[in-house]
């Protein structure tokens, strides 16, 4: 959980605190980032607005803290018993991440936010979620120089992003490209 810093009071209520990361994930899918307020996210979790502005300034905040608790759980594959397997088993966790997840949806919606607002750029920047969980696998497959993170997330990512159909990546050629 990501705690926003400078942050005193009564402690967070769990029961809140998932109500207001379910709401705001919600609306996000309902109405889009741009229509969605704090009002409409504290109304939809069931709390007071003063809860929600006690934990978090901006409706960036909640999004950026839902969005990476869920990729943490999402993108984390298990060990496999070769590196290529591990690697295809990530890419695709990444690229389900990207397209079908609430949370990859959030992800993308912070990522367009931040080229023009620098207090969500900052947020971005705060926790690497793809770094993260790629450098994970990274290590566990004993990747050396040159198998950066970049090299791994780069192609499928700016596949999705630039709006190509995902159907069409082949994560295992990926994978196959990656080692050789």
């Amino acid at each position: 959980m990501i705690q926003p810093s400078g942050r005193v009071g009564r402690p967070r209520s769990e029961e809140a605190r998932e109500a207001v990361l379910h709401a705001v994930d919600d609306l996000l899918l309902e109405v889009g980032y741009a229509a969605m307020t704090m009002k409409a996210i504290a109304e939809r979790a069931g709390v007071g607005r003063q809860t929600v502005y006690r934990w978090w300034s901006t409706k960036a905040e909640i999004l950026f803290e839902a969005s990476v608790a869920d990729a943490e759980d999402e993108l984390a594959v298990p060990p496999a018993d070769d590196a290529r397997a591990e690697i295809i088993a990530y890419l695709d966790a990444l690229v389900r991440f990207l397209t079908v997840s609430a949370a990859g949806a959030a992800y993308r919606t912070l990522l367009a936010a931040a080229q023009h607002d620098p207090a969500v750029k900052a947020l971005i920047a705060s926790k690497d979620v793809l770094g993260d969980s790629a450098r994970t696998v990274l290590d566990r497959v004993g990747a050396g120089p040159g198998r950066s993170v970049a090299r791994l997330v780069g192609p499928p990512f700016f596949w999705i992003m630039t709006g190509r159909d995902p159907a069409e990546l082949d994560t295992a050629a990926l994978a196959a490209e990656f080692l050789g």
